[in-house]
Protein backbone atom coordinates (compact mmCIF):
# COMPACT_ATOMS: atom_id res chain seq x y z
CA UNK A 1 0.00 0.00 0.00
CA UNK A 2 3.06 2.22 1.03
CA UNK A 3 4.33 1.61 -2.27
CA UNK A 4 0.95 1.89 -4.34
CA UNK A 5 0.69 6.24 -2.39
CA UNK A 6 4.14 6.48 -3.66
CA UNK A 7 3.80 5.59 -6.63
CA UNK A 8 0.81 7.73 -7.20
CA UNK A 9 2.46 10.68 -5.65
CA UNK A 10 5.13 10.62 -8.16
CA UNK A 11 2.67 10.62 -10.97
CA UNK A 12 0.50 13.40 -9.69
CA UNK A 13 4.38 15.70 -8.77
CA UNK A 14 5.20 14.54 -12.65
CA UNK A 15 1.64 16.29 -13.63
CA UNK A 16 1.55 19.74 -11.51
CA UNK A 17 5.03 20.35 -13.06
CA UNK A 18 3.30 20.40 -16.71
CA UNK A 19 2.26 23.87 -17.38
CA UNK A 20 1.79 26.51 -19.97
CA UNK A 21 5.22 28.28 -20.60
CA UNK A 22 5.32 31.34 -21.37
CA UNK A 23 7.86 34.13 -22.52
CA UNK A 24 8.38 37.65 -24.20
CA UNK A 25 10.84 37.67 -27.76
CA UNK A 26 11.96 40.44 -28.83
CA UNK A 27 12.43 40.37 -32.20
CA UNK A 28 11.81 43.12 -35.42
CA UNK A 29 10.43 43.73 -39.02
CA UNK A 30 12.03 44.17 -42.24
CA UNK A 31 12.21 47.55 -41.87
CA UNK A 32 13.64 47.43 -38.30
CA UNK A 33 10.66 48.24 -35.84
CA UNK A 34 11.39 46.72 -32.82
CA UNK A 35 8.55 44.26 -31.88
CA UNK A 36 7.75 42.05 -28.33
CA UNK A 37 6.36 38.69 -28.99
CA UNK A 38 4.40 36.81 -26.18
CA UNK A 39 5.13 32.73 -26.79
CA UNK A 40 2.53 30.09 -24.82
CA UNK A 41 3.13 26.22 -24.84
CA UNK A 42 2.15 23.66 -22.98
CA UNK A 43 5.40 21.44 -21.64
CA UNK A 44 3.28 18.35 -20.85
CA UNK A 45 3.68 17.61 -24.96
CA UNK A 46 6.23 16.52 -26.48
CA UNK A 47 7.95 17.09 -30.00
CA UNK A 48 6.24 19.89 -32.19
CA UNK A 49 2.59 20.46 -32.78
CA UNK A 50 0.42 23.08 -34.89
CA UNK A 51 1.12 26.95 -34.97
CA UNK A 52 -0.89 29.61 -34.21
CA UNK A 53 0.06 33.20 -34.28
CA UNK A 54 -2.58 35.52 -32.43
CA UNK A 55 -3.46 39.14 -33.83
CA UNK A 56 -4.45 41.61 -31.06
CA UNK A 57 -7.17 44.34 -31.12
CA UNK A 58 -6.75 47.65 -32.12
CA UNK A 59 -6.08 47.94 -28.01
CA UNK A 60 -2.43 46.67 -28.87
CA UNK A 61 -0.70 43.39 -27.56
CA UNK A 62 -2.28 43.78 -24.27
CA UNK A 63 -3.26 40.71 -21.23
CA UNK A 64 -6.09 39.96 -23.49
CA UNK A 65 -4.49 39.12 -26.61
CA UNK A 66 -1.52 37.22 -23.92
CA UNK A 67 -4.25 34.99 -22.34
CA UNK A 68 -5.57 34.16 -26.06
CA UNK A 69 -1.87 32.77 -26.66
CA UNK A 70 -2.19 30.81 -23.53
CA UNK A 71 -5.97 29.66 -24.28
CA UNK A 72 -4.41 28.19 -27.72
CA UNK A 73 -1.53 26.85 -26.06
CA UNK A 74 -3.93 24.87 -23.36
CA UNK A 75 -5.70 23.38 -26.13
CA UNK A 76 -2.12 21.96 -27.58
CA UNK A 77 -0.97 24.41 -29.55
CA UNK A 78 2.28 26.56 -30.12
CA UNK A 79 1.21 30.31 -29.68
CA UNK A 80 2.44 33.13 -30.56
CA UNK A 81 0.87 36.64 -29.48
CA UNK A 82 2.48 39.27 -32.11
CA UNK A 83 2.93 43.29 -31.98
CA UNK A 84 1.95 45.10 -34.77
CA UNK A 85 2.14 48.24 -33.09
CA UNK A 86 5.97 48.21 -32.04
CA UNK A 87 7.32 47.85 -28.67
CA UNK A 88 4.92 45.75 -27.14
CA UNK A 89 2.76 48.82 -26.27
CA UNK A 90 -1.32 49.07 -25.89
CA UNK A 91 -3.66 51.12 -24.41
CA UNK A 92 -7.18 51.26 -22.95
CA UNK A 93 -8.17 54.40 -24.45
CA UNK A 94 -9.67 54.62 -28.02
CA UNK A 95 -8.05 57.89 -29.21
CA UNK A 96 -4.83 56.39 -28.54
CA UNK A 97 -5.82 52.99 -30.73
CA UNK A 98 -7.13 54.61 -33.33
CA UNK A 99 -3.71 56.28 -33.61
CA UNK A 100 -1.40 53.00 -33.39
CA UNK A 101 -3.99 51.38 -35.82
CA UNK A 102 -3.64 53.80 -38.43
CA UNK A 103 -0.07 54.09 -37.90
CA UNK A 104 0.09 50.25 -38.61
CA UNK A 105 -1.69 50.11 -41.48
CA UNK A 106 -0.57 53.18 -43.36
CA UNK A 107 1.64 51.18 -45.42
CA UNK A 108 0.19 47.87 -46.43
CA UNK A 109 3.01 46.36 -47.16
CA UNK A 110 4.84 47.62 -43.60
CA UNK A 111 1.85 45.73 -42.32
CA UNK A 112 2.27 42.71 -43.98
CA UNK A 113 5.57 42.54 -43.07
CA UNK A 114 5.81 42.66 -39.46
CA UNK A 115 3.04 39.64 -39.49
CA UNK A 116 5.40 37.85 -41.48
CA UNK A 117 7.85 38.48 -39.21
CA UNK A 118 5.96 37.19 -35.96
CA UNK A 119 4.80 34.28 -38.47
CA UNK A 120 8.62 33.36 -38.79
CA UNK A 121 9.05 33.71 -35.66
CA UNK A 122 6.56 30.84 -34.96
CA UNK A 123 8.34 29.10 -36.70
CA UNK A 124 11.32 29.11 -35.26
CA UNK A 125 10.02 27.83 -31.97
CA UNK A 126 11.08 24.31 -31.36
CA UNK A 127 7.36 23.10 -30.23
CA UNK A 128 5.92 24.33 -33.47
CA UNK A 129 5.48 22.33 -36.30
CA UNK A 130 6.68 24.76 -39.42
CA UNK A 131 4.29 22.65 -41.89
CA UNK A 132 0.71 23.14 -39.89
CA UNK A 133 0.31 26.88 -39.13
CA UNK A 134 -2.70 28.78 -38.69
CA UNK A 135 -3.39 32.76 -37.26
CA UNK A 136 -5.92 34.12 -35.73
CA UNK A 137 -7.34 37.85 -35.10
CA UNK A 138 -9.67 40.27 -33.03
CA UNK A 139 -11.00 43.38 -34.45
CA UNK A 140 -7.79 45.10 -36.16
CA UNK A 141 -5.94 41.34 -35.49
CA UNK A 142 -8.72 39.93 -37.71
CA UNK A 143 -8.35 42.26 -40.56
CA UNK A 144 -4.70 41.45 -40.44
CA UNK A 145 -4.96 37.71 -40.65
CA UNK A 146 -7.72 38.15 -43.71
CA UNK A 147 -5.09 40.40 -45.52
CA UNK A 148 -2.88 37.62 -44.62
CA UNK A 149 -5.63 34.93 -46.27
CA UNK A 150 -5.69 37.56 -49.28
CA UNK A 151 -2.67 37.54 -49.92
CA UNK A 152 -1.47 33.65 -50.24
CA UNK A 153 0.57 33.69 -46.70
CA UNK A 154 1.14 29.98 -46.44
CA UNK A 155 -1.70 29.04 -44.18
CA UNK A 156 -3.50 26.09 -43.30
CA UNK A 157 -6.41 28.52 -42.10
CA UNK A 158 -7.30 31.98 -40.28
CA UNK A 159 -10.19 32.81 -38.00
CA UNK A 160 -11.36 36.51 -37.84
CA UNK A 161 -13.41 37.32 -34.37
CA UNK A 162 -15.45 40.79 -34.73
CA UNK A 163 -12.71 42.21 -37.54
CA UNK A 164 -12.70 44.42 -40.16
CA UNK A 165 -13.85 43.30 -43.38
CA UNK A 166 -12.87 45.66 -45.45
CA UNK A 167 -9.00 45.68 -47.37
CA UNK A 168 -6.76 47.71 -49.82
CA UNK A 169 -5.32 44.34 -51.35
CA UNK A 170 -8.70 42.23 -51.69
CA UNK A 171 -8.13 38.61 -52.73
CA UNK A 172 -7.81 37.66 -56.69
CA UNK A 173 -8.86 34.24 -58.10
CA UNK A 174 -6.58 31.78 -56.75
CA UNK A 175 -4.88 34.18 -54.20
CA UNK A 176 -6.09 32.67 -50.87
CA UNK A 177 -4.78 29.52 -50.39
CA UNK A 178 -5.54 29.58 -46.34
CA UNK A 179 -9.27 28.31 -45.55
CA UNK A 180 -11.38 31.22 -44.00
CA UNK A 181 -13.52 31.40 -40.72
CA UNK A 182 -15.21 35.10 -39.81
CA UNK A 183 -17.30 34.95 -36.75
CA UNK A 184 -19.52 38.29 -36.74
CA UNK A 185 -21.61 39.63 -34.79
CA UNK A 186 -25.05 40.26 -35.68
CA UNK A 187 -25.22 43.72 -33.99
CA UNK A 188 -21.41 44.72 -34.74
CA UNK A 189 -22.29 48.58 -35.54
CA UNK A 190 -18.41 48.94 -36.76
CA UNK A 191 -19.04 46.36 -39.51
CA UNK A 192 -22.16 47.67 -42.47
CA UNK A 193 -23.74 45.28 -44.05
CA UNK A 194 -22.53 46.60 -47.01
CA UNK A 195 -18.81 45.54 -45.75
CA UNK A 196 -20.26 41.99 -45.08
CA UNK A 197 -21.71 41.90 -47.96
CA UNK A 198 -18.79 42.88 -50.71
CA UNK A 199 -16.79 40.49 -48.39
CA UNK A 200 -18.67 37.42 -49.09
CA UNK A 201 -18.72 38.81 -52.62
CA UNK A 202 -15.16 39.01 -52.79
CA UNK A 203 -14.30 35.53 -51.07
CA UNK A 204 -16.74 34.20 -54.14
CA UNK A 205 -14.80 35.74 -56.77
CA UNK A 206 -11.67 34.49 -55.41
CA UNK A 207 -13.06 31.07 -54.96
CA UNK A 208 -12.03 31.44 -51.23
CA UNK A 209 -12.52 28.39 -49.23
CA UNK A 210 -14.30 30.22 -46.26
CA UNK A 211 -17.59 30.01 -43.72
CA UNK A 212 -18.89 33.20 -42.07
CA UNK A 213 -20.52 32.68 -38.99
CA UNK A 214 -23.04 35.59 -37.75
CA UNK A 215 -23.62 35.69 -33.77
CA UNK A 216 -27.25 36.49 -33.06
CA UNK A 217 -27.50 39.60 -30.53
CA UNK A 218 -23.53 40.18 -30.28
CA UNK A 219 -22.06 43.37 -30.75
CA UNK A 220 -18.44 44.05 -32.21
CA UNK A 221 -15.49 43.06 -29.57
CA UNK A 222 -18.42 39.90 -28.29
CA UNK A 223 -15.37 38.09 -27.49
CA UNK A 224 -13.10 40.38 -25.01
CA UNK A 225 -14.49 39.99 -21.34
CA UNK A 226 -13.64 43.56 -20.68
CA UNK A 227 -15.12 45.03 -23.89
CA UNK A 228 -18.32 46.64 -21.85
CA UNK A 229 -15.89 48.57 -19.96
CA UNK A 230 -13.67 49.91 -22.73
CA UNK A 231 -16.89 51.14 -24.39
CA UNK A 232 -17.19 53.60 -21.02
CA UNK A 233 -16.14 56.67 -18.83
CA UNK A 234 -12.59 58.02 -19.44
CA UNK A 235 -11.91 55.36 -22.08
CA UNK A 236 -13.95 56.65 -24.64
CA UNK A 237 -14.52 53.45 -26.54
CA UNK A 238 -16.82 52.59 -29.77
CA UNK A 239 -19.81 50.59 -29.68
CA UNK A 240 -18.34 47.12 -28.31
CA UNK A 241 -19.75 45.00 -25.48
CA UNK A 242 -19.01 41.32 -24.59
CA UNK A 243 -21.05 38.25 -24.93
CA UNK A 244 -20.64 35.03 -23.07
CA UNK A 245 -22.65 32.97 -25.71
CA UNK A 246 -20.83 34.71 -28.30
CA UNK A 247 -17.41 34.13 -26.85
CA UNK A 248 -17.95 30.24 -26.10
CA UNK A 249 -19.67 29.43 -29.28
CA UNK A 250 -16.81 31.58 -31.48
CA UNK A 251 -14.21 29.55 -29.25
CA UNK A 252 -16.30 26.37 -30.06
CA UNK A 253 -16.04 27.11 -33.75
CA UNK A 254 -12.51 27.59 -33.79
CA UNK A 255 -11.48 24.40 -32.52
CA UNK A 256 -13.48 23.04 -34.98
CA UNK A 257 -12.00 24.02 -37.49
CA UNK A 258 -8.52 23.93 -36.39
CA UNK A 259 -9.53 19.80 -35.67
CA UNK A 260 -10.57 19.78 -39.66
CA UNK A 261 -7.39 21.95 -41.41
CA UNK A 262 -4.81 20.17 -39.13
CA UNK A 263 -6.12 16.74 -39.21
Amino acid sequence: MRMFLTLVLLVLSGVSQAAIQTQEIPYQSADGTKLIGYYAYDDAIKGPRPGVVVVHEWWGLNDYAKRRARDLAGLGYSALAIDMFGDGKSTEHAKDAMAFMQAALKDSAAASARFQAGLDLLKKQPQTDPDKLAAIGYCFGGKVVLDAARQGVPLAGVVSFHGALVTNTPATPGSVKAKVLVEHGALDSMVTAENVAAFKTEMDKAKADYKFVTLEGAKHGFSNPEADRLSHGDHGGPDIGYSKTADEKSWADMQAFFKKIFS
